[in-house]
């Protein structure tokens, strides 16, 4: 049995968990995403908010994502758990993000929350929007 290195201990994918009462969505989240939003979290004080993924109009390519922490949860918004982070997409984002992978890099030349998304057709220079 090999030990993971760091590069691929950031890379694992976590299970997510449907939570009762409410639709689902397809969205994963990587460990280091996971960890990286409980700590934000932490920092904030709050037991009460989840990430909110979201697609909006903007950018370059014609769509931008949106990370956001949010205490609310609106009509139609899908939600899953992973170790104890909820993320909920609303319902007219669900489409754009289905089978997409949030990860977070923490290196010398990047930090911050990425997104793979099989459904994007291209994106921008920037790599901030996509279509």
């Amino acid at each position: 049995m090999s030990i993971p290195t760091q590069e691929t201990a950031e890379k694992t994918q976590i299970r997510g968990n449907e939570v009762e009462g409410h639709k689902t969505h397809q969205v994963e989240i990587s460990e280091a995403a996971a960890e990286k939003v409980s700590s934000l979290l932490q920092q904030e004080g709050r037991e009460d908010l989840r990430l909110r993924v979201a697609v909006q109009p903007g950018g370059c390519s014609g769509l931008i994502y949106q990370l956001y922490f949010d205490e609310r949860t609106l009509d139609g918004d899908a939600l899953r758990e992973f170790d104890g982070v909820q993320v909920i997409v609303d319902k007219m984002s669900v489409p754009y993000l289905e089978d997409a992978k949030i990860d977070f890099e923490d290196s010398i030349s990047k930090q911050g929350f990425t997104i793979d998304n099989p459904n994007a057709g291209g994106s921008c220079a920037c790599g901030d929007s996509f279509h």
